[in-house]
């Protein structure tokens, strides 16, 4: 998957983050679902028949508009656990720094990857104990400064998250609010959306890929 997604002049900059990407490769951007496929791979301006985990590379597409891609879509192997938008997830949470008591309905903004996304605290699954992970309480009111819980998650715009177990780099975040971090946390479990419908190029039609 590659993530820190710019779009220069219709070639996508990204770092691989695992796996690998080669030209012919047929990728899914999430969260929209658009598919494509790469035409070529570039390093520091010289053609590559692949690149690994930790490259930051450039890839030519065609067929796609400057409007299709936004900092922050996630790329992946369209025939391999392509990225989906996530329709809610459960993390696992550390309040850091907050000045008050974070409950059900708290909207900050969650920095996972290259996203910056609003999200809501839908619900307060549990309330653990830091060290030993046991549970202390079910559907708790409040977390505070100190506090550790399992947490509902729901972006407010469409967004590409993963667990942490699958896929590191999309699987941890910081939690900001007040211009500053107040809480961080890993992701445990994830719920996709269906992306039918989705946008499709025509030279991955005549290919016949997703």
């Amino acid at each position: 998957m590659c993530t820190r997604l710019e779009v220069l002049e219709l070639s996508p900059v990204c770092r691989v983050e695992t796996g690998i990407l080669k030209p012919g490769m047929v990728v899914t951007f999430g969260p929209s679902g658009l598919t494509i496929e790469v035409k070529s791979v570039e390093m520091h301006h010289e053609s590559l028949t692949e690149a690994l985990p930790g490259d930051n590379v450039g890839f030519n597409v065609k067929n796609v508009a400057v409007k299709d891609l936004k900092r922050g879509y996630v790329a992946s192997n369209s025939k391999d656990d392509p990225a989906k938008e996530a329709a809610n997830f459960t993390s696992q949470v550390i309040i850091m720094n907050h000045p008050a008591q974070i409950g059900n309905g708290y909207v900050p903004v969650l920095d996972c990857h290259t996203s910056h996304i609003a999200v809501k605290f839908a619900e307060l699954v549990t309330k653990i104990d830091r060290r030993s992970g046991k549970e202390l309480e079910k559907e708790p009111k409040f977390l505070k400064n100190g506090d550790a819980g399992f947490v509902k998650m729901v972006p407010t715009t469409p967004m590409v998250v993963e667990t942490f177990a699958e896929y590191p780099p999309l699987g941890r975040f910081a939690v900001r609010d007040m211009r500053q971090t107040v809480a961080v946390g890993v992701i445990e479990s994830v719920e996709k959306k269906d992306p039918s419908g989705a946008k499709v190029t025509k030279s991955v039609a005549k290919k016949g890929g997703k």
